[in-house]
């Protein structure tokens, strides 16, 4: 009768498991993008970013365990781990940003507005490649596209606003701060790009 069982148990749903983490990673970078835009003191906004930056790890942790209880898996496992890792990436450097923001206790910028927009867009077309990665690849390569010019928007805003803050305008101790939270941000862009190329792996391989 355990045999049976064994044999009858329901196969994990990776592309389900994938969609809902890549949704969590979405929403968390649109609660970002809220935050900066006028709302850095509304501490519950930087409480819910970190409440979905757990629930992001707990939604891969779902994933790697299934991955390490399941044969055969409907992509290469290894595939399915570093896109697990490289969508969960987005958040944590998310939710870096926003602990920075009130550590450093600075304001956001014009530019950091711009930069939390571009990862709230790019975050965004991630999430709908991986929706439609399984039933619509077509649709999928093409999100995924666009998700890859993420990183050639958020380096140029990201250079810009270096530029700018090294201008000669502001304190050192401001200088510092504002470029660390600039560059989680940009660090983020780079793991949305990264994310893009391992889908466009999977469909090749498809």
């Amino acid at each position: 009768m355990k045999l049976f069982k064994f044999f009858k148990r329901e196969k994990p749903d990776f592309y389900s498991m994938l969609e809902k983490h890549s949704s969590i990673v979405y929403e968390g970078n649109k609660l970002l993008r809220i935050y900066v835009d006028g709302n850095a003191e509304d501490n519950s906004l930087a409480e819910k970013i970190n409440l979905l930056e757990r629930e992001a790890d707990d939604a891969r942790r779902v994933l790697i365990e299934n991955l390490n209880k399941t044969l055969i898996t409907p992509m290469d496992r290894e595939d399915l781990f570093a896109l697990s890792r490289e969508v969960d990436n987005l958040i944590d450097y998310a939710n870096i940003a926003v602990e920075e923001i009130n550590l450093f206790n600075v304001k956001p910028t014009p530019e950091l507005c711009m930069m939390a927009k571009i990862l709230e867009r790019g975050s965004l077309e991630l999430y709908d490649s991986i929706k439609n990665l399984k039933d619509l690849p077509s649709i999928a390569k093409e999100r995924a596209l666009k998700t890859k010019t993420t990183q050639k928007h958020m380096h140029h805003t990201y250079l810009e606003a270096l530029a700018n803050l090294f201008n000669g305008k502001y304190e050192t101790s401001y200088m510092l701060k504002m470029r660390e939270v600039y560059r989680h941000l940009n660090r983020a862009a780079n793991r949305c790009d990264e994310a893009a190329n391992l889908i466009l792996d999977i469909l090749i391989k498809f």
